[in-house]
């Protein structure tokens, strides 16, 4: 066991990359939970488990990055390519309303015709229709994407999606942080730091923006450990991170294939995560690919949140895994694991206590 590492995680002290690192790879598993969930209670200490109730819509399946652990996107000739109408998004989202939602978490691909006048014909008449969700959604990718079509710097593309509509900027497309695994797994796609960019203009402007991690592709120990020492550096330079979702790549149906992380290795780094990043208040488990079993073991290893009830995921199903859980089914699992679950809204207001 890395003892030193532990003596300083347990001091609530900051580790270096290399103690982070000897507790990923040669720390025993419940002794890194115990550590997280003592980081958890500290941080945590009114026994709550919270979670939204939001919606997924996929807006765009059409996507120029073409990543190689991706099995949702299409050509823009494809046969079963789409682009949503307005109206369609607007069933989705009336609906997510009619469920007692509170959040759209609208993504899709980087399409090469979608400029910044059709975001913002979207969001404006989202936030004129449904003024009490929280339009939570795009990724740094994407609004990339948005600023390359329109010819816009990322400033300006932030400014004028805020303006019409955006409340806040999901984590998506972070992967690893680490350009030697991006390039091999979606070369494509912007590199780490152009992520982190869109990230940094975003909580300048004063937005609110989580950030994720997907494991288990090509990475080494060493690359998620800098990824999460990337993602607390930011925030230490006045990044706006709510929360920080670690979650698994699902093989299924796509290109790269493989075999994923193992549920031990999910545990390991969710803990690590918690460790580590004690300068971001919330730690969400990744149900949606990890199941509701797992997702109960999470709250024991660090994590204080279970993200959205998702009334509609395409992406990670996509790869053939299609977890679903109700809010009935979600707030009996927190009850289940001995917590009191309540109802949140994006930027972690209390809604409802059960």
């Amino acid at each position: 066991m890395p003892i030193r590492a532990m003596e300083k995680a347990t001091a609530g002290k900051l580790l270096t990359r290399a103690e982070a690192l000897s507790l990923l790879t040669e720390g025993d598993l419940l002794a890194l939970g115990r550590l997280a969930d003592a980081v958890r209670r500290r941080m945590h200490p009114e026994n709550l488990v919270t979670f939204v109730v939001d919606r997924n819509v996929n807006y765009t399946n059409v996507c120029e990055s073409k990543c190689k652990f991706c099995a949702f996107y299409r050509d823009e000739a494809a046969p079963d390519a789409y682009l949503l109408a307005e109206e369609a998004i607007f069933a989705k989202i009336a609906e997510l309303v009619e469920h007692g939602g509170t959040q759209l978490l609208m993504q899709g691909g980087l399409h090469p015709q979608l400029g910044i006048d059709w975001f913002e014909d979207l969001f404006r008449g989202i936030k004129a229709r449904f003024p009490q969700v929280q339009n939570h959604s795009l990724s740094p990718a994407e609004i990339t994407q948005i600023a390359t079509v329109s010819k816009l710097t990322i400033p300006e593309t932030v400014r004028r999606l805020r303006e019409a509509g955006l409340d806040s900027i999901p984590g998506g497309g972070a992967e690893i942080l680490v350009d030697s695994v991006r390039q091999e797994i979606s070369p494509r796609k912007i590199g780490w730091e152009g992520w982190a960019a869109v990230m940094s203009e975003a909580a300048r402007q004063g937005m609110a923006t989580t950030a994720t991690m997907m494991f288990g592709s090509r990475e080494t120990p060493e690359d998620i450990v800098e990824h999460l020492f990337r993602v607390r550096e930011l925030q230490a330079a006045g990044g706006s991170f709510t929360a920080f979702i670690p979650w698994t790549y699902q093989p299924g149906n796509t290109e790269l294939g493989g075999t994923g992380a193992t549920g031990v290795e999910y545990l390991k780094v969710l803990a690590l995560s918690r460790i580590v990043l004690d300068n971001i208040p919330s730690i969400q488990a990744s149900w949606v690919t990890q199941g509701a079993a797992m997702a109960q073991v999470s709250l024991f290893f660090g994590a204080n949140d279970l993200g959205g009830t998702m009334l509609e995921e395409n992406v990670v199903a996509a790869a053939g895994c299609t977890f679903r859980m109700s809010r009935e089914e979600m707030v009996e699992l927190i009850r289940e694991a001995g917590f009191r679950a309540a109802q949140r809204t994006t930027l972690y207001s209390i809604i409802r206590e059960y």
